[in-house]
């Protein structure tokens, strides 16, 4: 395929622009943003199910101090009608006995409840503190992945800016090319990743190696508006006189 000389050096213009592109695309994948925000995100959701732990903890204890509360005040209430009934008149020596027993029983029951009232309180009290610490870690995690996002956010907008700017730069280049070279052109970047390369003392730029005899023999022999290839990775070889031909 014939190709002007100086259509060829577009085709150079044309490659640096696809490599810019390709650079930039590389980029938005491998983003160190990405795996931050991964571990930022895992470290929310551990700091959510942790919360969800303390909390139903809290909640646990939460129930068990006002049933212990509901008991000693039944006991409390239980212990006041005896002491009532204890009091008045008219009641036999039995009933006083039982009555009397009864109190003692009442007694021993409240200092029970009481003290597994104080342990719960006291285990509520620990169980707080982790809430408290659980609430603080949880948003320190939800903070900082705002602010990975925030930086990942700004690191794609400037990429999609430069690659605007690429794209724009490449529809000029291609505007200049004739579209049977363009279609070799596409047709090698597809299956290279580039499409075309200088050769610089007899190497290719692409695949940087070194032509052989026969290959450089071929080339010098090729007119100068003949569209050549490099043997070894087959990218569209683009001479001048630095070429070494």
């Amino acid at each position: 395929m014939k190709a002007d000389p100086a259509v060829q050096r577009r085709l150079l213009d044309l490659a640096e622009v696809d490599g810019e592109l390709a650079r930039l695309a590389h980029r938005r994948r491998t983003l160190p943003e990405h795996a931050e925000l991964t571990a930022a995100e895992e470290a929310v959701r551990a700091g959510k199910d942790k919360l969800v732990e303390v909390e139903t903890a809290a909640g646990d204890l939460d129930r068990d101090i006002r049933r212990i509360e509901r008991d000693v005040e039944g006991v409390r209430a239980r212990t006041e009608r005896d002491n009532q009934m204890l009091a008045s008149s008219g009641i036999g020596a039995k009933q006083a006995t039982d009555l009397q027993h009864e109190l003692e029983t009442l007694a021993r029951r409240q200092g029970v409840l009481e003290d597994e009232q104080l342990e719960v309180m006291e285990q509520r009290e620990a169980v707080g503190v982790d809430v408290e610490h659980s609430r603080g870690v949880l948003a320190a995690a939800e903070q900082e992945l705002s602010a990975i996002t925030e930086r990942r956010d700004n690191a794609l907008a400037d990429i999609d800016a430069s690659e605007a700017g690429r794209r724009r730069a490449r529809e000029e280049v291609v505007a200049t090319i004739p579209a049977d070279v363009l279609a070799v052109y596409e047709r090698r970047r597809e299956q290279r990743g580039t499409g075309a390369a200088l050769l610089v003392a007899r190497r290719c730029q692409a695949c940087r190696l070194e032509l052989d005899r026969t290959a450089i023999a071929e080339l010098k022999a090729a007119p100068a508006d003949e569209l050549v290839h490099c043997e070894e990775c087959g990218v569209i070889l683009v001479r001048t006189e630095g070429s070494g031909l």
